[in-house]
Parts: C-alpha cells; structure tokens; sequence
C-alpha cells in the first residue's frame, strides 16, 4: 500500500527585484472580470498582464507590425511566481527588462507592482523566439526591435 505526500517540494526562490532593477512600466488597470471567486485576480491573468507590457513596448519603441510585418514573436516558455494577491480596482505597475539577448530570441523579466510599492506581487519570465510569418521558422530578430530590447538590458 503507498501513500501520498500532501507536502509540495517547493522550487528555488526567485531573485526579487524591486522597480529600480526594471527600465520599462506600463500601468495596467485591473477590470472586474480579472477577479475570481476567491477576490483577486485570477493566476492566468498575470500572464496576460505579462503580455500586454512586452507587447506594448514591442509595438511602440520597437515598430513590431503585428498584423502585416514579415517577423513576429511567439512565446516559447513562460512562468509566474506569484508572492502577494492583486485585486481589482487595482492599478498595476509592470516592469520590463531583458535578461537574454540572443539572435533570435529573447528572456524577458517582468515583475507586477502596486503602485506605490518597491516590493513586487509577481515575477516571471517570458521567452520570444521571431519567426519569419510565412515560413514559421526562427529568423533574426529585426534591427528595430533588437535596439530597443537592448535599451532593456540590465
């Protein structure tokens, strides 16, 4: 007879970083729907914050065309640590840096802040790999869009 351990190994603990370690913010309002049944906002939700702060700087400083240019990212790997709840009406604060820069693909480092506070409620990772639209295959990453990730790197 086997039994289950109800005890979790936990991982590493993540490097926490507080804003001064982040070059870029956008501030993104949590909506209503955000929140779950518990209060707060759901887990999967982070990632979309995740994705709208990378995006966001991808479009604006870097001219990514994501309807009609011939590159674009996909995200290959992602993951969130989650150390404090956020809750609507809540405004957060998502800082950007780039951790890897390679030819073509990137790690970029997000962490999620209340505004006001120096101390982070997640951090997580984020990995592009450009691809050439029609081939689907790995290709360079543009100019335009390398210079501005470089502006990213700590």
């Amino acid at each position: 007879m086997s039994s289950l351990s109800t005890t979790a190994t936990p991982s590493a603990a993540p490097v926490l970083h507080g804003r001064s370690h982040y070059p870029h913010f956008l501030a993104i309002p949590t909506r209503w729907m955000d929140n779950d049944v518990y209060g707060h906002v759901n887990n999967v939700v982070y990632y979309s914050y995740f994705d709208t702060v990378i995006n966001q700087y991808l479009i604006r400083e870097g001219g990514l065309d994501i309807d009609h240019g011939s590159v674009v990212g996909y995200c290959v790997e992602s993951q969130c640590r989650y150390l404090a709840p956020l809750a609507f009406p809540e405004v957060i604060d998502a800082g950007l840096r780039v951790a890897h820069l390679g030819n073509s693909s990137v790690r970029y480092e997000i962490a999620l802040f209340r505004q006001g506070e120096d101390a982070p409620a997640a951090v997580g990772y984020f990995v592009h790999v450009f691809v050439a639209r029609e081939a689907i295959k790995p290709t360079a990453i543009p100019p335009g869009i390398r210079a501005c990730l470089e502006r990213l790197q700590r």
